[in-house]
């Protein structure tokens, strides 16, 4: 999967997106450094242990770089970024039945708000599956040569002999 290049300098805006949540009753909103282990272990149960790794470094940085969504107390997404790699946002997820309503849309550009607003001219968005979806998003272009990046050589978990 490639990398793709965002211009943080040319981003949507973000207030009609705002204004859908908020009739939803969604919020947006960086993660709380108490909720540290619910939302750890929220992307562990819905995506797997490499994804709650990086989305626990989050925690680690001033401002904490994790977005979540949430409704009624109950988290739908999140979004990390600075996670992997410094400038690289990602990973991020939603759940499978909050999925069409603009709540991975609005994560991803919270965090490359952050992003923008901490120096960076241009984000990266790594190893991406969906890249229609971030081309559609955020106007990213794939950076060619970049598979599989920064991943190569990546530990997996392997079953004891």
């Amino acid at each position: 999967m490639q990398d793709m290049l965002v211009k943080l300098y040319d981003l949507p805006d973000l207030h009609p997106m705002e204004q859908k949540m908020d009739h939803l009753g969604i919020v947006v909103r960086p993660a709380l450094a108490a909720e540290k282990s619910i939302v750890v272990n929220w992307v562990r149960e819905r995506f797997d242990e490499g994804w709650a790794s990086e989305a626990e470094i989050c925690f680690s940085y001033q401002p904490i770089s994790c977005f979540i969504a949430i409704k009624d107390q109950c988290i739908l997404g999140f979004a990390c970024y600075d996670a992997a790699y410094r400038n690289f946002f990602g990973p991020t997820g939603v759940e499978v039945s909050e999925r069409g309503q603009g709540i991975g849309k609005i994560l991803l550009l919270k965090s490359l708000v952050a992003m923008r607003e901490q120096g960076y001219a241009y984000g990266i968005i790594g190893g991406v599956g969906p890249a229609g979806f971030y081309e559609k998003a955020a106007n990213a272009t794939l950076i060619e040569g970049s598979d599989p990046g920064i991943y190569r050589g990546l530990l997996s978990i392997v079953p004891p002999i």
